[in-house]
């Protein structure tokens, strides 16, 4: 009787899920009948007045007021307000991402999609060696590996698959026909990882995802644990580091900056610092949202407080 009522759970809880994947699925087709711009503002005016309505806003508030204590309540729901538009314009550039990236590195012609640093993706592709970038949830993070793509740099890049498996198949078939080699992030993804930089390739990593058992480190002051996974690579295989980003620009814009390779910190003995390495890609996260803070996901639960409220 046990056995029978699980397998009853289980079936209402995929049907559950393909019910849930097929509303999302209905409202992204319906997108489609629309050009790419009124597409994109439609879902963005939708996601500013859903969104506050749905119980992450609360979440979404306390991460905000933790983060900036100086700021006034109307200030930060205005920029809660702006966060959920621009989740909404994420989910509407899946549909148009085919027509929306219209940067070709052979034409020297402005379009939607400009490119910061385009001498280190043209170095990394002509002298192959073992490196990694990182980016963070801000602006369109999707299309970084697009431009890499573009650029015929093969980067195999470690994703975080959406739960509900309906909808995690189509973004994985829609990904990995743009994006090249996706590495679902489960307990044997780093190894893959390794395979790509000990062959002298490089990999992407977001790195301002919660992570329950990792490196005590801070992000807007206060604590969170950081994944040691970069750091941990960039001991093994002594791969180089870059920092990368995504920026919304007005008119559906986007511009995508590839930065400088960082050095990492070393202790005394030289060996890596893996908790200081950590607290560095915090750092540098935290002064992209600042730059920009609508263009961060404030709804994810980076401090791990959901379960206080």
């Amino acid at each position: 009787m046990k056995m029978f009522l699980t397998r009853i759970a289980l079936a209402l809880l995929h049907f559950q899920q393909w019910l849930v994947a097929q509303s999302a699925f209905g409202l992204l087709n319906f997108l489609k009948i629309f050009p790419a711009d009124p597409g994109i503002r439609f879902a963005d005016r939708m996601a500013r007045r859903i969104g506050p309505k749905l119980g992450r806003h609360k979440l979404m508030l306390v991460n905000l007021r933790n983060a900036y204590p100086e700021k006034t309540d109307e200030e930060l729901e205005e920029i809660a307000i702006a966060s959920w538009g621009h989740m909404g314009r994420l989910a509407a550039e899946y549909v148009f991402l085919d027509r929306l990236f219209d940067f070709d590195p052979e034409q020297d012609k402005p379009g939607r999609v400009e490119v910061s640093g385009v001498p280190i993706f043209v170095d990394l592709r002509d002298n192959p060696r073992p490196f990694i970038v990182f980016t963070a949830h801000t602006g369109n993070f999707e299309l970084l590996p697009v431009a890499g793509n573009a650029f015929g740099l093969e980067v195999t890049v470690l994703f975080r698959p959406p739960n509900n498996p309906y909808i995690a198949d189509k973004v994985f078939a829609f990904r990995s026909a743009r994006m090249g080699q996706l590495v679902p992030s489960h307990a044997g993804s780093s190894f893959a990882l390794a395979r790509k930089l000990e062959t002298g390739g490089g990999v992407g990593v977001l790195v301002d995802q919660k992570f329950r058992k990792g490196l005590k480190t801070s992000f807007f002051g206060q604590p969170v644990q950081t994944s040691p996974l970069l750091a941990k690579l960039v001991r093994q295989f002594d791969a180089e580091v870059y920092p990368a980003r995504c920026i919304r620009l007005p008119g559906n814009r986007f511009r995508l900056e590839i930065e400088p390779k960082i050095e990492l910190p070393r202790d005394a003995n030289g060996k890596l610092d893996l908790q200081a390495t950590g607290q560095l890609l915090n750092d540098k996260v935290e002064t992209w949202v600042r730059e920009y803070p609508e263009q961060w996901l404030w709804y994810h639960d980076r401090w791990h407080i959901k379960r206080y409220l």
